[in-house]
């Protein structure tokens, strides 16, 4: 009969943890949610600034525009870095080698 090795405990976190970690995520996804429009605020004040400054009608639009896309172009850039820390060693590929994976030491 083979020999398995006994799971080890779960080790539960504790619920101050945890609700530390679900706030910190809940604030991630409010800054998601405020980036954008401020953003393209922030872009439509500066492109009305050089209007009035440059006597031009045209220049709002492209602040809107740009911040819009400097916006986006942030927040991908957020949801990769967090995706890539969220998902760091725990494929089937990562060097954990701990207990229940099957490798004899």
């Amino acid at each position: 009969m083979p020999f398995n090795r006994p799971l080890p405990k779960s080790q539960q976190r504790s619920t101050f943890r945890s609700s530390l970690a679900s706030l910190a995520e809940a604030e991630k996804m409010m800054q998601v949610a405020v980036l954008l429009p401020s953003s393209a605020f922030v872009g439509w004040l500066l492109g009305a600034g050089l209007d009035k400054l440059f006597h031009q009608t045209w220049i709002t639009l492209v602040g809107i525009l740009f911040g819009g896309i400097s916006g986006i172009v942030y927040v991908v850039r957020m949801v990769i870095t967090a995706g890539a820390k969220k998902g760091a060693g725990t494929g089937p590929n990562s060097d954990n080698s701990g207990p229940g994976t099957g490798a004899g030491k």
